[in-house]
């Protein structure tokens, strides 16, 4: 994934020696290359991503591993989606409402 300084890939053993002494630079302490893949996937996942960007963005074969390991962020958004419901239902209603209008067709159509 990155270059070696002596040309090919960086061999996993130089590539912790810097990590690590990166981190110890900054003073972050305990912190491991995988915990990095973590914490994108649950920031994109708090920025609003789908199970299925989450899932390329970590390159897993399925969106049901995704949602497995990380299933557990998106509780929250049943608030949201319960809003957008209810909002569905108050239009369809509304929509129903006026289907009798003699212009029908308009009037739905002016509705959407």
């Amino acid at each position: 994934m990155f270059p070696s300084r002596k040309g090919g890939f960086l061999p996993l053993g130089e590539y912790r020696w810097t990590f690590d002494n990166a981190c110890e630079e900054v003073g972050i302490e305990g912190l491991v290359p995988h915990g990095l893949r973590h914490a994108t996937a649950s920031l994109a996942i708090s920025a609003g991503a789908n199970v299925k960007v989450v899932q390329r963005l970590l390159g897993r074969a399925t969106a049901a591993i995704t949602l497995d390991r990380y299933g557990h962020l998106l509780n929250d958004d049943l608030s949201g989606v319960a809003d957008a419901l209810g909002k569905a239902i108050d239009s369809t209603a509304v929509l129903l409402r006026y289907s009798g209008h003699p212009n029908k067709d308009e009037s739905v159509q002016s509705m959407l």
